[in-house]
């Protein structure tokens, strides 16, 4: 498959240092050229732990609103929990090619789901510096255990236990986002389909790579569901836009790193940022990151949320708060954007 190519590449060049053309990013994205090495501003760490909720309310809304992204600690999720996660897909991806090619998309398949699969096109004919898999790991309806891996025999049990801690992860994050716009708790999440949200998990493998000045992991872009919940390995690489610079996000141990995806932009009719962010990569060791996405259900419709829209009638100013955004289902806004097609 294509996206196996990246490990039989990684192996095969990294004695040479050289990469094939087609991973060379432009220069105007090349990590070496664009990465800013100044003083870096202090990416929010917020405490979910926090007994003011306020005060937690307040951090969350603020970190939403000026970064799009942000770390959360004592979130909840007992560090063995993570440490099993972690684990038992490090062991996946260590297994041989055929081994993990059990559980690709079968040719022709519009399934995002399974081993290697290739999520968005990429224009130019680049490639990105990345493996991955792709399961569908909520509500037990959606869950297709064809492309959840036998072996580890950990796998399934590993995952499962994750995603009741990180459900409840996103259920506070989704009640301070609603609370921060001035709405009831469950506003946002209602928006979003409640109990029908989709969670998609994600593993991302980023091999060692002999020319991580020219190369990228995942090229800048937003992440189009609501919410990202992400899990990182100790290897730094994730950059996040802020202010037409790429900032380098710290490693803070057994922190989530949270991102504000473009459903929850559209939701808050703008107030809060989907970030823009991309992913380096590293010469000596392999890179992981656990993302889970959290998405409305594929004919949901999300729109500005009505509550915060006005039209500034009466208004001498002409001022007011109309929507900025198309009211759509969700898999016509996915169809447009992993096909690079208008909004």
């Amino acid at each position: 498959m294509e996206v196996e190519k990246v490990q039989v590449v990684a192996s095969s060049f990294l004695s040479k240092g050289a990469i094939p053309a087609e991973y060379i990013r432009p220069e105007q994205e090349q990590p070496s050229v664009t990465t800013y090495h100044g003083p870096v501003p202090t990416i929010p760490t917020v405490d979910l732990g926090d007994a003011d909720r306020e005060g937690l309310v307040r951090a969350v809304a603020a970190a939403s609103r000026e970064w799009g992204l942000f770390q959360v600690v004592n979130h909840g999720i007992p560090a063995e929990v993570i440490v099993e996660l972690q684990r038992v897909g490090k062991e996946f991806f260590e297994l041989p090619a055929e081994e993990k090619e059990k559980y690709a998309s079968p040719p022709g398949s519009q399934s995002l789901e399974g081993y290697g699969t290739q999520v968005q096109k990429e224009i130019d004919g680049k490639k990105s510096w990345v493996d991955h898999l792709f399961n569908k790991v909520w509500p037990p309806s959606s869950i297709d255990y064809k492309y959840w891996p036998t072996n580890p025999p950990a796998y399934r049990e590993a995952n499962e236990e994750y995603v009741k801690h990180i459900r409840k992860v996103a259920n506070k994050l989704f009640g301070c986002l609603s609370q921060g716009l001035g709405l009831e708790e469950d506003a946002m999440k209602k928006a979003l389909g409640g109990d029908d949200l989709q969670y998609n998990l994600k593993i991302n493998y980023y091999p060692p790579c002999p020319r991580p000045d020219l190369a990228l992991g995942v090229p800048p872009h937003t992440d189009l569901c609501a919410l990202t919940l992400l899990v990182p390995n100790e290897i730094p690489g994730l950059q996040v836009l802020k202010d037409r610079k790429w900032y380098d996000a710290a490693y803070i141990p057994n922190a989530l790193i949270v991102h504000i995806g473009d459903q929850v932009e559209i939701l808050s009719n703008g107030e809060y940022r989907s970030v823009v962010h991309r992913t380096t990569v590293n010469k000596e060791k392999a890179r992981m990151s656990w993302p889970v996405f959290l998405e409305p259900p594929m004919d949901w419709v999300v729109g500005p949320l009505p509550q915060l829209l006005t039209n500034g009638e009466g208004d001498d100013q002409g001022s007011g708060n109309p929507p900025k955004y198309k009211a759509k289902k969700f898999r016509d806004y996915m169809h447009c954007k992993l096909n690079k097609l208008p909004q």
